[in-house]
């Protein structure tokens, strides 16, 4: 994956993390570039978080990777947003193109776990990037190469599914555009239903009306109903439905954001291993 060169300016305070050329990655393209930073929590630990950063997503927020390392999580971040190779498309304009983000997703962790000996890897991330990282955790479910997967303001369907209904056009952040091929052939291989394999946690905004279930907070659910598609990411998730959070927004606004880490610290310790809970709740 060579060094990094295109490292967002919100990344101050991160390490650059060197990582081995794609090359031997039968699915990336030649010349795809990509980053991995790193910001290391005090304590000893053996568990990591992965927040993948892709597409024309906003970078990760200051205070979510401090409340990781916080809690004796190591942080990174996969920068795999790239122009692609000389000559070629960026991926977001071409529909086969998520195996190439996988790609940059399987070196990312392997280095975690073989080279910095990290045991429990959380795989985050928002927008574009969560139905990214949901497609990768599906493609790689015999491995189990995430012990949890986090997405936040997911872009899970087009206008009239249950993320956009009820949201007007000038807070959708696209109003009156076409999601990229590539979000648009991903969107569609998602509602044919994943099988991913670890718990999943989904934090969706309010402002998307009903997410799967009904109306309350905290709910579990598989499928999508109502005269929707069905949708099914796994045999274990858990959708919530966060005041304060507008669609493709990591985290919420005000008062609300003390709730999104309260309900992150409360699912991550039901579903990681006892010792990881008690330092969490």
């Amino acid at each position: 994956m060579g060094l990094i060169t295109h490292v967002d300016p919100a990344a101050e305070g991160y390490e650059e993390v060197a990582l081995p050329h794609l090359r031997d990655e039968p699915q990336a393209a030649p010349g795809l570039n990509a980053a991995v930073l790193r910001r290391r929590s005090a304590r000893p630990t053996k568990r990591a978080v992965i927040y993948l950063h892709c597409m024309s997503d906003a970078f990760v927020p200051a205070d979510l990777a401090c409340w990781y390392t916080e809690r004796g999580f190591h942080f990174y971040v996969a920068d795999l947003r790239t122009p692609g190779a000389p000559g070629r498309p960026a991926p977001d304009s071409r529909p086969d193109a998520p195996a190439e983000y996988f790609a940059g997703l399987d070196a990312a962790v392997r280095h975690v776990r073989d080279a910095d000996g990290i045991e429990t890897v959380v795989l985050c991330a928002h927008a574009s990037g969560a139905l990214i990282a949901a497609l990768w955790c599906h493609a790689r479910r015999g491995g189990l190469p995430a012990d949890a997967l986090i997405l936040t303001s997911p872009e899970f369907g087009p206008a009239g599914s249950w993320l956009a209904r009820r949201v007007p056009a000038g807070q959708s952040g696209r109003p009156g555009r076409r999601p990229a091929p590539l979000l648009a052939g991903a969107q569609r291989r998602l509602r044919r239903g994943l099988d991913i394999g670890c718990p999943v946690l989904v934090m969706c905004p309010s402002a998307s009306g009903d997410a799967p279930g009904g109306s309350a907070g905290l709910l579990m659910a598989r499928v999508l109903t109502g005269g929707r598609a069905a949708m099914r990411l796994g045999a274990h998730v858990t959708w919530l439905k966060l005041e304060g959070t507008r669609p493709g927004q990591a985290l919420p606004d005000g008062a609300d954001r003390k709730r999104f880490f309260d309900e992150l610290g409360r699912w991550l310790g039901a579903y990681l291993s006892g010792q990881v809970r008690d330092q969490l709740l």
